[in-house]
Order: structure tokens, then sequence, then C-alpha cells
């Protein structure tokens, strides 16, 4: 199968629910126009550190949660704002990679934190331990679209 972006999700402010979009515009530099990481109002925005332009998890994650955990949340409810399908978000650290005509480049784990859980269900943070996805840089921008499919770009150095 080929890998795709199942949702898109944002927050205008830390903490605040986060909103489904059908697309959304990426901006090199500042991350997807109306989120909480945009604008820094995000609870970590003051934290120094790369990768909170986009963040990602895969779908198997959630579903994997609901499966052996017995946590059931939605995929907004993981915080983060792409949902991917048939990807090994683990395995792009350092890579760059295309969702529709955005161009990202992985840059580490996203492990869940106790704010995770916090916002979403009991027992989500112990659940997605080396399955919590990926933060990213936009490398270059445009817009990202739920269904639209994502593919690994073969850097030669």
């Amino acid at each position: 199968m080929v890998p795709q972006v199942v949702s898109l999700h944002i927050a205008a402010q830390a903490a605040a629910p986060m909103q489904s979009l059908a697309a959304v515009s990426a901006v090199a530099g500042r991350g997807l126009d109306g989120d909480r990481y945009f604008h820094q109002t995000g609870t970590y925005s003051n934290h120094p550190g790369s990768g909170r332009a986009v963040t990602l998890i895969e779908i198997e994650a959630i579903e994997a949660l609901a499966r052996e955990y017995d946590v059931l949340i939605a995929p907004g409810l993981a915080r983060r704002n792409i949902v991917t399908r048939d990807l090994a978000l683990n395995h792009l650290v350092g890579k760059t990679f295309a969702a529709g005509a955005v161009v990202l480049r992985g840059m580490r784990l996203c492990e869940p934190c106790l704010h995770l859980e916090k916002l979403s269900a009991k027992g989500a943070a112990r659940g997605l331990i080396h399955r919590g996805g990926l933060r990213a840089e936009i490398v270059s921008g445009g817009v990202i679209r739920v269904g639209e499919a994502i593919i690994v770009i073969i850097v030669i150095d």
C-alpha cells in the first residue's frame, strides 16, 4: 500500500482541543498555519529544540493502543498534526519525505508525555512509548490534504 495522510489536526493554543481539517497550509520555518506552534503558543514553545513545526503519528499506533491497552482515543486526541497510514515513522529520523507537495525532514521521535495523557486518556502515554510519532521540520511549504500520498525522498550526498 502507498503511505498516506489519514487525518490532519491543529490546536490554536496550548491544551486547546485539536481541530480536524481536510487541508492545512504548511509554512517553512513556522509550522502549520493556525497551529499553536506556528504562533509559538504551544506548551513546549519556550523549550529549545527542533521538530515542533509538525508532528506525525501512525494510525496503526492508535489502533494498537486500543487493542493492546484498551485505551481508545480519536486520532486528534493523540495531539499530533498528521496521522499517517502504512508508514514507519520511527525510520524517518534524519530523512526527507513529502506529504503531497510539502517536503518535510524527520528530526526526532515524538515520545508521549504526561501532558498528552492529561489531555487524552489514562494509559495513553504508556501505550505509545516508542510509537508516539515523529517531530519534523518543513523544508518546503505548501498545502497538505487528507488522502495525499507520503513519499520518502532519497537524498544522495
